[in-house]
């Protein structure tokens, strides 16, 4: 059986996708991944809360006065403290620099509130309904320079109701992505696992 791969989870807020990330298959052995660090840039964030609660390592610290490039090689020396493989992004509410993202090319995916490419950035539910699309959803993809732009692994329809408003919306849309990422992040995490055991072997 192969190592689960080591994961970090990234976030800002309230941490939701980060729990359902960490109760996925949680009481069975043969995990894709494992949650070894929760970090964030909001050292109040409730994500964080959470993440002690499960006993997971956290880290936190707020990015205010430093630069884009400084908080973030700040960051990568303490994912590769924790032997990181893997980043999620789940509700971190900040740009990563270029350098970054190069750094970690192939290895970052984040969860996006849209059909990508479909309304990429913010306020996602409400330009879908101005829109008149009729299925919302979400999106897994590969983090790349370009905001919301890399290579989508995974997604997940809601149709979207004739009383929808961005708010029934986005409750529903939520629930898929707690659905959709876990599963996603576990495949992806084994692919690199038969990825690199094919080089190794060769």
């Amino acid at each position: 059986m192969a190592d689960p791969g080591r994961v970090a989870v990234l976030l800002s807020g309230r941490g939701s996708n980060m729990l359902a990330l960490a109760e996925h298959k949680r009481r069975e052995l043969d995990r894709g991944y494992e949650i070894v660090l929760v970090a964030s840039n909001v050292p109040a964030a409730r994500g964080l809360v959470l993440a002690k609660r499960l006993a997971l390592r956290t880290w936190s610290k707020s990015h205010e006065g430093m630069s884009r490039d400084a908080f973030d090689t700040l960051l990568d020396s303490v994912l590769r403290d924790h032997d990181v493989e893997l980043i999620a992004l789940a509700g971190y509410m900040r740009l990563l620099s270029d350098n970054f993202v190069t750094k970690w090319e192939g290895r970052i995916l984040n969860i996006h509130p849209s059909l990508l490419p479909l309304h990429k950035g913010l306020d996602t539910h409400r330009r879908a309904l101005v829109a008149g699309d009729e299925y919302a959803g979400c999106s897994v993809h590969l983090v790349t320079s370009e905001l919301d732009s890399g290579p989508v692994i995974a997604q997940a329809e809601v149709r979207i109701r004739p009383r929808d408003d961005p708010e029934s919306l986005a409750a529903r849309v939520l629930e898929e992505e707690h659905r959709l990422y876990p599963i996603a992040l576990e495949e992806y995490c084994r692919a690199l696992r038969q990825a690199e055991g094919g080089r190794d072997g060769g």
